[in-house]
C-alpha cells in the first residue's frame, strides 16, 4: 500500500464514523422534539382524531429536515476542520458518512418512536387511542443532512483557504 494511501483511508473512515454518529444522535433528537399525534381505533383501523392530528403527522417530515440540516452542518464542519489533510478524502468521507448518517437518523428515530399504529390497531378494542408512527414522506427530506454537510465542508474549505491565502501574502 502506498505511503499516502493509508492516512487518506484512515481519514475517510474517521469522517464516515463522525457523520454516522452525528446522524444517529440526530435521530434521537428528532424523536425527542417530535410530538406524536393521536389517533383512534375504528373497526381495527387507526384513524386520525382530527385535522390537528393529520398536521402532526406531517410535522415529522419538517422536523427531520430541520434536525438533519443542523446535524449535517455541525458534522460536516467538524470533519472539515479536523480531518483535512487530504481534501479529496475529506470530501469522500463527508459524502459517504452523511448518506449513512441520514439513514441512521431515520432508523434511530423510528426505532425510538411509537410503533406502527395500523398494525397495533389490529389487536386493539374499538375507541382505543394510539400515537402515530414517526416517519417522513417523500424523497426530498433524505437530502437535508448530506446537503448541509457538504455545504459546511465547502464553507470551511473556502473560508480556510481565504485565511491561508492572507497568511501567505502577509509573510
Amino acid at each position: 500500500m502506498p505511503d499516502g494511501l493509508k492516512p487518506a483511508l484512515l481519514q475517510v473512515g474517521l469522517a464516515v464514523i463522525v457523520l454516522a454518529v452525528t446522524g444517529a444522535l440526530a435521530g434521537v433528537v428528532w424523536e425527542w422534539v417530535w410530538t406524536a399525534p393521536t389517533g383512534v381505533v375504528v373497526d381495527h383501523k387507526w384513524v386520525a382524531l382530527d385535522e390537528a392530528s393529520l398536521r402532526g403527522q406531517f410535522s415529522a417530515t419538517g422536523l427531520y429536515v430541520v434536525v438533519g440540516s443542523v446535524a449535517g452542518l455541525v458534522g460536516g464542519a467538524l470533519v472539515a476542520l479536523f480531518l483535512d489533510r487530504v481534501p479529496i478524502a475529506t470530501l469522500i468521507g463527508v459524502t459517504v458518512g452523511s448518506l449513512l448518517g441520514a439513514a441512521l437518523m431515520y432508523r434511530v428515530g423510528v426505532l425510538l418512536g411509537p410503533s406502527d399504529p395500523t398494525k397495533v390497531a389490529l389487536s386493539q378494542k374499538q375507541g382505543a387511542h394510539l400515537p402515530a408512527q414517526l416517519s417522513i414522506s417523500g424523497g426530498s427530506p433524505w437530502v437535508a443532512l448530506p446537503a448541509a454537510a457538504l455545504v459546511a465542508l465547502a464553507l470551511v474549505f473556502i473560508g480556510l483557504s481565504a485565511v491561508h491565502r492572507s497568511d501567505v501574502t502577509a509573510d
